[in-house]
């Protein structure tokens, strides 16, 4: 087994371990550190595939960025725990179930093609200049533009859904309607008073003092 190998294996037993450590974790913070773990460990397998955009990528928006966004909504949001851990384990046969046959399905497509030993042969080493920006490029925005468009057009359904679903109207919450700050009229809100002028009384003589 060469060092490259020993690598892969070790990065593989890390991330299995950290996705497992994602949907098992009590704790919602503990499970988000987790998930950082399981990208970071994936961006190294990307490194080791020599897709080295990807894994920065991969660092940089999603541990960089998306998860530090998970990590202060998860600590910020008040969850009860207790009623969250309700039923947890009623659903461990189904999704034994369902994951046993996703392993299934994957062992019989990749059986044929990857777990023989000329296909567990390196990468080829890539040529002078090659790029793997301008290769990701080409297969996202030429060959692939249509699917991508899809799923950006789906992305942005999802935004949409999650914000009309999460928002909620406060009887508590103070907002000023623009349409009615436009229709005012000056005698609603100014009222000209007209009142008798009044002259100051003028002040009492001092008497004598002895």
């Amino acid at each position: 087994m060469s060092i490259a190998d020993a690598v892969f294996y070790g990065f593989a037993a890390i991330l299995l371990f950290a996705g497992l450590r994602v949907i098992t974790a009590r704790n919602p913070v503990h499970a988000a550190l987790y998930l950082v773990l399981a990208f970071v460990t994936a961006a190294g397998l990307w490194m080791l595939l020599e897709a080295e955009f990807l894994a920065i990528a991969l660092v940089l928006v999603y541990v960089g960025a998306v998860m530090v966004l998970f990590l202060f909504v998860v600590m910020m949001l008040d969850i009860n725990l207790d009623r969250m851990r309700e039923g947890y384990w009623d659903w461990l046969v189904p999704a034994l179930v369902v994951a046993g046959i996703m392993v299934v399905e994957m062992a019989v497509i990749l059986a044929g093609r990857y777990f023989r030993v000329e296909g567990l042969a390196p990468p080829a080493p890539k040529p002078d200049g090659f790029s793997n920006t301008d290769a990701l490029g080409r297969l996202l925005y030429v060959d692939y533009v249509y699917p991508f468009e899809l799923a950006s057009v789906l992305l942005l359904v999802a935004i949409v859904a999650a914000i009309a679903l999460t928002l909620r109207a406060r009887k508590d919450s103070r907002y000023v309607d623009p349409a009615v700050q436009v229709a005012v009229r000056r005698a609603d809100r100014v009222r000209l008073v007209a009142m008798v002028s009044e002259k100051p009384a003028a002040p009492a003589a001092e008497g004598p003092t002895s």
